[in-house]
């Protein structure tokens, strides 16, 4: 399910198919390919996840996602389970033009409602797909780069050609048969002198870290 006009406008022009849409005002999503069926605001509350329903709900077709071939700059989730989390690195991922996430097993369902709200439509432009990491890592050619305190700083890191940025769950951090196969870490120094703030929300780092890789990539 995809709910809001401004996502499921963007889906038109993507890989996602829609089976149909319900709208509480059609006129704003005319497509002839599409069926579309008005619906009163009490039956699209009945159907909206949200508490506060916007104007249509679409219900798309679940495409099996394959992994492609490694990228250049990937991001490697290990266990994150928030689904808020997942859908704000798609997002941050479609936006520094990440094609691919690889996910363990155990992250969050890419199309679990909340995610997809969160990705404001970025789902439809990445790559997400789950499967045994320490499998994945030990074979990947990429260099495997991890999040630690005792890590290198970002702001003077040199970053590899071709590297996996991995991100482990909220509460734990990266398992430890991930951590193992960690070959550099990096990490985000604190400014602040108040030690109140323990660590950062994981995709708040995961932009600050991307956004650090992808400096002198104009």
């Amino acid at each position: 399910m995809v709910e809001g006009n401004k996502i499921i406008c963007e889906l038109f022009n993507s890989k996602v198919k829609i089976k149909e849409i319900f709208s509480i005002d059609p006129q704003k999503l005319d497509r002839t390919d599409v069926p579309v069926t008005h619906i009163s605001e009490n039956e699209l509350k009945k159907i909206s996840m949200l508490q506060h329903p916007k104007d249509s709900v679409a219900v798309c077709h679940l495409e099996p996602q394959e992994k492609s071939e490694d990228k250049a700059i990937q991001l490697v989730l290990d266990g994150i389970q928030d689904p808020g989390n997942l859908g704000t690195i798609i997002r941050l991922a479609d936006w520094f033009g990440i094609e691919q996430i690889i996910c363990s097993d155990d992250t969050a369902d890419v199309y679990n409602p909340k995610v997809i709200m969160a990705t404001m439509g970025s789902f439809a432009r990445v790559n997400v797909v789950y499967t045994n990491l320490t499998e994945y890592l030990a074979d990947t050619e990429n260099v495997n780069i991890g999040t630690d305190m005792e890590g290198e700083n970002i702001y003077r890191f040199e970053k590899p050609q071709k590297l996996n940025l991995i991100l482990g769950n909220e509460g734990n951090g990266m398992r430890p048969e991930t951590e193992r196969l960690v070959e550099k870490s990096v990490m985000i120094p604190r400014f602040g002198k108040s030690r109140s703030t323990e660590s950062l929300n994981v995709s708040m780092a995961a932009g600050i870290i991307l956004g650090q890789l992808f400096k002198e990539a104009e």
